[in-house]
């Protein structure tokens, strides 16, 4: 009993938010690759945090405020910031959720580690460490993940600059939860309070974003995509656009950003497509053409340039990697 208590508790709250997301933006796969992630950085972590323990000299307590926090929060978030450098996370939601379930691997094997050292000692240690410490793991780098992405989404692309306040927040976090400030019940009541709460504003506003965007609608993109293919493009505001632009871009440049354009709105039809269908809980495989189709964007967006793509942006509603992610390709 004392056993589940450390471990289920952290299991049920990330089944719940994979549960909770109704257009299932995470795949399964993934989630486990997040899972055992975390696993690896619980085992990197005790690794390190003996050798340090053993160089530094240091008592539990001053090690487990200072040194601790560090290492473990900068090992589970090695995967989160590869997600966010290289734009795998399309929205806020399934960051937080990739974030939550790293934390969770790294809880279990941690948990576990304690209880087949301690035993069953205690029915309220294992409590505090279940709904507690575990469930801290989880938020903290859930937390690093969320404040990546927001900070990410406005600086317009990832960098260092924009990942490494989540970690530093992960980190304080952390260290302010081995500082016992409050009693050990007290702060696991508050995380149990907190944590919800947060989620719950992140799931929200993830998709009150998706939900816009599926707003836009299947007709408005098939009339723009039937207006591009049949060459009547300048009779569109886009097309009117397009014709301001003619005096800073090149005429092969203009060219480009109206086939990404096409390509775009097919793929976005695609997602909305199985968005819908996903909602309504029906799934389908990937078509093979999307991946041919997301790598001739990518060539077509280098090929434009960053400046093309900032001036392109207005008409784009979502980015190449998050309709890969829709599409799961």
């Amino acid at each position: 009993m004392e056993f589940l208590l450390g471990l289920l508790p952290v299991c049920a709250f990330l089944a719940a938010l994979y549960l909770m997301d109704s257009y299932k933006l995470i795949p399964v796969r993934s989630l486990g690759w997040s899972l055992a992630a975390g696993c690896g950085a619980a085992v990197a972590a005790f690794g390190l945090n003996m050798f340090l323990s053993d160089v530094t000299g240091l008592s539990f307590e001053p090690f487990s405020r200072y040194v601790a926090p560090v290492t473990e929060e900068t090992l589970k978030s090695v995967l989160l910031v590869r997600l966010l450098l290289t734009r795998r996370t399309g929205f806020l939601v399934d960051t937080a959720i990739h974030g939550f379930a790293i934390g969770a691997g790294f809880a279990l094997v941690e948990n576990t580690g304690y209880f087949l050292t301690l035993g069953s000692s205690s029915t309220l240690l294992w409590i505090v460490r279940g709904f507690g410490t575990a469930m801290m793991h989880g938020a903290a780098t859930s937390i690093a993940g969320i404040i990546g992405k927001v900070l990410t989404e406005r600086a317009g692309s990832a960098s260092p600059a924009t990942v490494f306040p989540g970690v530093l927040a992960a980190i304080l976090i952390h260290s302010a939860f081995n500082h016992f400030f409050l009693t050990a019940v007290t702060t696991t009541q508050l995380i149990i309070l907190v944590l919800p709460v947060l989620m719950g504003v992140v799931f929200r506003r993830s998709e009150k974003a998706v939900r816009r965007w599926l707003g836009v609608g299947f007709d408005s993109d098939r009339e723009l995509l039937e207006m591009i293919t049949t060459g009547r493009l300048r009779e569109t505001k886009i097309g009117v656009y397009f014709q301001t632009l003619e005096s800073r871009f090149r005429g092969e440049i203009l060219a480009d950003m109206v086939c990404m354009l096409r390509i775009h709105l097919e793929l976005a039809i695609a997602a909305k497509g199985l968005l819908l269908m996903r909602e309504a809980g029906f799934e389908f495989p990937p078509d093979p053409e999307w991946k041919e189709q997301l790598a001739e964007l990518h060539y077509l967006e280098q090929s434009i340039g960053r400046t093309g793509i900032l001036a392109a942006e207005p008409f784009l509603h979502t980015s190449r990697h998050q309709l890969a992610q829709l599409l799961r390709v």
